[in-house]
């Protein structure tokens, strides 16, 4: 696989190839603009990455370790290494966002946070960025997500965050983010700290560059057990943060190839799936020009999918552009797929996916039978909030 280097990175503030942007109102159009020109100037303050790698390694408990599943890639016939973001304080990978938007949140004189969550992965890790800073929290979450994830919102609760349950729609993640950003229009006193690279500029771009720490990690890990770069990399995708935050580092090593699950629910061809760049259409959704889940008539849907971070229509725009140059492959993973591998895993390593990431174990097995590669999956979560539903 060869790919030109120029188009992997954004030509034009806000945009990744021909995806992105800022539709918003104009109530919020100067907020985000000045949001923007704060983030590009502390992407060049090394006091503030001073105090944000600081917290990484002594609150987060980063690096996060590299591990070999050596029974697993028996199984399968390929060397498939764990990123284990599922050990970091607040067992996933949202809280390397979460640090770095608290900070920055605080910086700009932010008194109250607001976050949408659907797994509650995010609103767990923003909560707690919260307490950590003593910042007011409220966390939009949709009432179907709040009935399968109940651990996660007595976990908000205890750490103070004020949980509103979303009732319009589905009741799920694309509701929440709905809702929010509705908030956030009424309150721009306010700071929204988007959890995933979807949504207008600057939040993709500044998501992604908070998570790419993951990334970086595990490009010199890799190196330091292998000797060599991995011949793929992995990841499930929602809106696409964790991905992403692997991803990027390595998106200019032409020889290393790139695969991402999304969640296809019940089946690809079912009407109940969260597939987004299998079957979605191109569209302006949630503040960006991206793809969605779509009717004939061009108008979003609602998705469905077992796992809650994955149950999303939208996705990020960095995504469709990676989509759009053929630099990642994306795959649909079905829940039965997902649950399987869910307790594969389980079974042979002793470690509880998320349901989420158990979409990336089962892409693993099905693209590596017995092909003998070196892969790198990233284990966004652990499966605490999941295992009574398994």
């Amino acid at each position: 696989m060869t790919t030109n280097t120029t188009t992997i990175q954004e030509k034009r503030q806000g945009y990744f190839g021909q995806f992105g942007g800022a539709y918003v109102p104009p109530a919020i159009a100067d907020k985000l603009q000045n949001l923007a020109e704060e983030f590009y100037r502390i992407k060049k303050d090394k006091e503030f990455e001073k105090e944000y790698i600081e917290l990484l390694k002594t609150y987060v408990g980063r690096p996060s370790p590299l591990f070999y599943a050596k029974r697993l890639s028996e199984k399968v016939g390929s060397k498939i290494y764990l990123k284990r973001e599922d050990l970091n304080h607040t067992g996933a990978h949202k809280i390397n966002n979460t640090i770095g938007q608290i900070l920055l949140a605080k910086k700009m004189g932010a008194k109250t946070i607001l976050a949408e969550t659907g797994a509650g992965q995010h609103g767990v890790a923003t909560a707690t960025a919260a307490a950590l800073f003593g910042l007011k929290c409220k966390v939009f979450m949709g009432a179907t997500d709040i009935e399968r994830q109940a651990l996660n919102v007595n976990r908000m609760e205890l750490l103070g965050a004020e949980v509103i349950s979303v009732t319009q729609g589905q009741g799920t993640l694309k509701d929440a983010v709905d809702f929010a950003l509705g908030y956030y229009i009424e309150h721009p006193d306010a700071y929204y700290l988007l959890g995933s690279a979807v949504g207008p500029h600057p939040y993709p771009e500044m998501v992604g560059y908070f998570q790419s720490i993951i990334g970086k990690e595990a490009k010199k890990q890799i190196l330091e057990v292998e000797g060599k770069l991995p011949d793929s990399l992995i990841a499930c995708i929602g809106g696409g943060s964790n991905a992403i935050g692997l991803f990027k580092e390595f998106l200019d090593d032409e020889n290393v190839k790139i695969y991402a699950a999304e969640g296809a629910g019940e089946g690809l061809d079912s009407g109940r799936t969260a597939a987004t760049l299998n079957l979605g259409k191109r569209m302006v959704f949630q503040g960006a020009d991206s793809f969605c889940l779509a009717d004939e008539d061009g108008n979003p849907i609602g998705s469905y999918s077992i796992a809650a971070g994955l149950d999303y229509p939208g996705i990020g725009p960095e995504h469709a552009h990676l989509n759009d140059i053929n630099r990642v492959e994306y795959h649909g993973i079905t829940d039965k797929e997902a649950i399987d591998a869910f307790k594969e895993l389980s079974h042979l390593e002793g470690i509880i996916p998320a349901i989420e990431s158990a979409h990336a174990i089962a892409l693993a097995m099905k693209l590596l039978k017995n092909k003998n590669e070196v892969t790198i999956v990233n284990l966004s979560g652990r499966g605490d909030k999941d295992v009574v539903r398994m």
